[in-house]
C-alpha cells in the first residue's frame, strides 16, 4: 500500500515515515501542501496522511482542492489542535478520519487500515489464493492451515501480488507500490524477495503458487488460473527458487 504523507515537522515526518516503511508501506513524505498536491497529481495513492498545519497551502485547503478535483483517496488528518471545531473543519473539508497529536503509532496504522477498507480499492479482510490465506487485519498468513512468518516487506510483497492474483505484476509496479522506487527496475531486490517468499509459501506444498514470468514480472495464482494470459508459452513461466 502506498501512502502520501505531508508533515512540516521534520523530526515527526522522519519518524512516522520510518515506522510506516517498517510496517510494510511505501511512503512519499513531503513538508508542504504544494508538494503533496504535486505528488498526488503524478501518481495514485491508497491513502493520504495530511497535517492540518502544513504551509503553502495548509491541510484544509489541500483537502478541499483534492475533493473539488474529484480525488476520492482516503485522507486521515493529523494535527496538534484538538478543539471540536477543528475536527469538524477537517471532516467538512473532506477528510475521512482525524487523529490528534501526540498519537499512538498503532492507532495510526489501525486508522489507515480502516479508511482504506471503507473507500477506494479496499483490501478485503481475508485475501485467498488457492489454499493461501492472508488475514489483512491481523497481518497473518497461512497456507493449508500452516502459519507462515514473513517480514514486513515480504508481507507487503506477497499482499500486493495476492490482491492482483491471476495477473502478471511487473517489476516497476512492484518497486513503486512495495519499495517506493519505480526507477531502479534492474535492481535484484525483487528477485531476492521473490525467492524468500516463494520458499516460505511453496516449500512443502504442491503445486507452487508463485511463479516468475520471464521478461514480464511475477504471478501469484493457483495453477489452474495460470492460463495463456499469464504467459505466451510454457517456458515463459518458471518456479525458479
Amino acid at each position: 500500500m502506498r501512502i502520501a504523507f505531508a508533515e512540516d515537522d521534520r523530526q515527526l515526518r522522519t519518524a512516522v515515515a520510518r515506522g510506516l516503511r517498517e510496517a510494510g508501506y511505501a511512503v512519499d513524505p513531503v513538508a508542504t501542501g504544494a508538494q503533496l498536491l504535486t505528488l498526488v497529481a503524478d501518481r495514485r495513492y491508497d491513502a493520504i496522511l495530511l497535517d492540518i498545519m502544513i504551509p503553502e497551502p495548509d491541510g484544509l485547503a489541500v483537502c478541499r482542492t483534492l475533493r473539488a478535483a474529484g480525488n476520492r483517496t482516503p485522507i486521515v488528518m493529523l494535527t496538534a489542535l484538538d478543539a471540536v471545531d477543528q475536527r469538524i473543519s477537517g471532516l467538512d473539508a473532506g477528510a475521512d478520519d482525524y487523529l490528534t497529536k501526540p498519537f499512538d503509532f498503532g492507532e495510526l496504522l489501525a486508522r489507515l487500515r480502516a479508511v482504506v477498507r471503507r473507500y477506494g480499492d479496499a483490501v478485503e479482510p481475508l485475501v485467498t489464493v488457492g489454499d493461501l490465506v492472508i488475514d489483512t487485519r491481523r497481518r497473518r498468513v497461512t497456507r493449508g492451515g500452516r502459519a507462515i512468518t514473513l517480514t514486513a516487506k515480504e508481507y507487503g510483497f506477497l499482499l500486493y501480488l495476492a490482491t492482483n492474483a491471476g495477473r502478471v505484476v511487473g517489476r516497476a509496479e512492484l518497486l513503486s507500490h512495495v519499495w517506493n522506487d519505480a526507477r531502479n527496475t534492474y535492481s535484484n531486490i525483487i528477485d531476492v524477495y521473490a525467492s524468500r517468499v516463494r520458499r516460505k509459501i511453496d516449500d512443502g506444498h504442491a503445486p507452487p503458487l508463485l511463479t516468475t514470468v520471464r521478461g514480464a514480472g511475477f504471478l501469484l495464482a493457483p495453477p489452474d488460473d495460470a492460463g495463456p494470459s499469464a504467459a505466451s508459452s510454457a517456458d515463459a513461466v518458471t518456479g525458479e527458487r
